[in-house]
């Protein structure tokens, strides 16, 4: 809200300038002048100007074309507070100065980091201490339905212990890429102690946080395939309905 109510401050700042002008210089009327600056900005304003989905591929695409920034990540998004064009508009609104915007940056930064460390925590320990054991428990229960598929039909038993030998080759090849996906999350973090801030928070945002998705997708599979009465967590129809 700071930054919104400063911009448009400053705009109209700007605009009053503007209109104050072309009444000293051409001698219109104020509802003339305030027109004609209107019509300006209108024009000016084409390039930014989308009413389609903001989220979009498309509208990315477009915005690439029309060379707006688009900043995919919280640190470099946090840049633009040390930019020339940004310090220059706090300190000539009387806002922050520069200082005080090198503090807020590292501030936020820091703030950043925390969260996300904190965010890969959890995940390692609900991954670790939850979603994979009861996966196993469940594979446990299968590896037994097989053996006593096994034991009644002798060698034919494959026919009838198809379905629950494909569920457990699932089973146990989720387990095995969220084990090792949460081992590179910890690896990873590991990394970071001896970075400074800004690299921390460059590692986080680009090479850790994405492999959070890579972990949910498994271990959203393993929930969806493990039975109820053995899954430890709420499951996201759970949430929705109440049993």
């Amino acid at each position: 809200m700071t930054v919104l109510n400063m911009i448009v401050a400053k705009q109209l700042k700007d605009f009053k300038k503007e209109v104050d002008k072309i009444i000293e210089k051409d001698g219109l009327k104020k509802d003339e002048a305030i027109f004609n600056v209107l019509r300006d900005y209108i024009k000016q304003s084409e390039r930014i100007l989308f009413e389609g989905d903001g989220y979009s591929q498309a509208w990315e695409a477009e915005a690439a074309k029309r060379k707006l920034s688009n900043y995919k990540t919280t640190p470099e998004a946090l840049k633009v507070l040390k930019s020339k064009k940004t310090i220059a508009l706090f300190e000539e609104m009387g806002v922050l100065n520069e200082r005080e915007l090198e503090a807020k940056y590292e501030v936020e930064l820091e703030q950043y980091v925390m969260k996300i460390l904190i965010e890969a925590g959890v995940l390692g320990n609900l991954t670790m201490n939850h979603v994979v054991p009861a996966a196993l428990k469940y594979q446990q229960e299968l590896v037994q339905v097989i053996k006593g598929l096994k034991d009644i039909y002798d060698e034919d038993y494959k026919k009838y212990a198809r379905e629950p030998m494909d569920l457990l080759d699932e089973i146990s090849a989720n387990i095995n890429k969220v084990s090792a996906l949460v081992k590179k999350l910890r690896k990873d973090i590991g990394k970071l102690d001896n970075k400074d801030l800004e690299e921390k928070a460059q590692m986080l945002a680009h090479k850790i946080k994405p492999g959070f998705d890579k972990i949910r997708q498994h271990a959203d599979r393993l929930e969806m395939i493990i039975d109820d009465e053995i899954w430890p967590l709420t499951k996201y129809r759970e949430m929705l309905f109440i049993r």
